[in-house]
């Protein structure tokens, strides 16, 4: 990050830089952006991995066993390869870049995350970005939901220099089909170097995730790897310095503060206690003809 001494701080969009560590998972690498210590949310987005990009040798892939979650909606977004997933309520589908996948906990689901067969049987790429969305306090507990949206259905913007997906929300004219149970933002966005956008200013809380590249806001340069939390109705025009991918993400803020224990989310420190001793005592709903299960944490 450089910055420039002409720049006043009061007029600079950004509100604070988070540069979350790499963990290294064995066969790849992820850094979790949300929660941190001086950002807990962004809109209703309460946990943000960005997963990869890896490159998986025949015979070995992403095996994440059954587990649960309460208390949220969960998306995965996939820039390369694929992802099967299966869940309680007996969905089994691939989800590949561009589609997507909306998983809504409500009181309870359990699901498994794993490689499909085919992409075992050579290298297989991996890449993308995993986030949480917290439900609304009076839909903490509603019955669990699954949505499945093919790529062909999201809309997008392509210009020269510019690529945009606008993955949930309203945005520049459009508007996304996914179904989402709070004002939510989410977003794709691909700069080639010299172009720029203006991330939308009536969107309550905002950030910007950068994947690759470099980016420019208001004279101060910003590298791969940092979320950039903006200030509220602050002009905020992205310029990409090298060629960039980004996540733009936000809405309104949360109702409460939320609590987040291993998968489960909740504006309720009993409901987690709750869900801990359901998943132990193997209360949950199973997924069809799978008895696998990741164990609640000591």
């Amino acid at each position: 990050m450089t910055t420039h001494a002409s720049d006043t701080s009061h007029k600079h969009p950004v509100r604070s830089v988070i540069t979350p560590p790499t963990r290294n998972l064995g066969d790849f690498e992820v850094r979790r952006a949300l929660p941190a210590p001086d950002c807990r949310s962004v809109g209703p987005f309460v946990f943000f991995d960005h997963f990869g990009p890896v490159v998986l040798p025949p015979g070995q892939g992403l095996d994440v066993r059954p587990h649960p979650h309460i208390g949220l909606s969960t998306i995965s977004w996939l820039f390369d390869g694929e992802i099967r997933h299966q869940d309680s309520l007996g969905y089994d589908l691939v989800i590949r870049p561009g589609a997507v996948n909306w998983m809504t906990a409500g009181r309870g689901i359990v699901h498994s995350e794993r490689s499909p067969h085919s992409a075992r049987a050579t290298n297989a790429a991996l890449y993308g970005i995993q986030a949480w969305m917290a439900l609304p306090r009076d839909k903490e507990e509603m019955e669990p939901a699954f949505y499945h949206y093919p790529a062909m259905d999201i809309p997008r913007i392509r210009d020269s220099g510019l690529q945009f997906t606008l993955i949930a929300g309203a945005a520049f004219g459009l508007s996304s089909p996914v179904h989402t149970e709070s004002s939510t933002f989410y977003a794709e966005l691909r700069l080639q170097a010299g172009h720029s956008l203006a991330f939308p200013i009536d969107i309550e809380e905002r950030a910007i995730y950068i994947c690759e590249g470099s980016i420019e806001l208001a004279g101060t340069t910003y590298t791969a790897g940092n979320l950039l939390v903006l200030k509220p109705a602050q002009e905020a025009r992205i310029t990409a310095v090298i060629d960039c991918l980004c996540m733009l993400l936000g809405g309104a803020p949360l109702d409460a503060p939320r609590l987040l224990y291993w998968n489960f989310v909740s504006s309720r420190p009993d409901r987690i206690e709750q869900a801990k001793n359901d998943w132990k005592q193997g209360r949950f709903e199973k997924i069809p003809g799978d008895d696998e299960f990741i164990p609640l944490p000591d």
